[in-house]
């Protein structure tokens, strides 16, 4: 069973309480949390914290990742229309031998709340070469984090 690639629900009310803050100055740290193949099936809306990662020993071990996510750089939210949106910059992991079926992105600031879960469609590999992950086009209808 594939992930479901979703914006988590509880980060939805922890944005109406401000928990997240995603300013580029000043702001949260956030990461990308790779999840093993088999295993993604589990992650979707209900997904809450990093820790439903862990508890399951669900996290990508392997040459060039580091258990407990990778840092990501993101950008100012703006709004394109009536949609808001943010972004972070695309990530290589040099040298990686990895395998990975989704990602959760995850504010480490806050106590790892899950922000969104993402499903790769597939197992996507990597054996001693580059493992990259590239975001989608920062608009109101493809951007990686939207609010219409």
């Amino acid at each position: 069973m594939a992930a479901v690639t979703a914006m988590c629900t509880s980060f939805k009310v922890e944005l109406a309480k401000a928990l997240h803050n995603f300013s580029q100055s000043g702001g949260d740290v956030f990461k990308l949390v790779l999840i093993k193949p088999g295993m993604a099936g589990s992650y979707n809306e209900g997904s809450t914290n990093y820790s439903n990662i862990t508890a399951n020993n669900d996290e990508v071990v392997g040459t060039g990742y580091v258990v407990g996510g990778i840092g990501l750089t993101n950008s100012d939210p703006v709004s394109i229309g009536t949609t808001a949106l943010w972004d972070f910059l695309d990530l290589s992991l040099a040298s990686a031998t990895i395998s990975a079926a989704a990602a959760m992105i995850c504010n480490s600031t806050k106590g790892n709340r899950a922000v969104s879960v993402h499903d790769f469609g597939g197992t996507v590999t990597s054996t001693n070469g580059t493992f990259q992950i590239t975001f989608p086009t920062p608009d109101a209808t493809n951007a990686i984090l939207r609010l219409a």
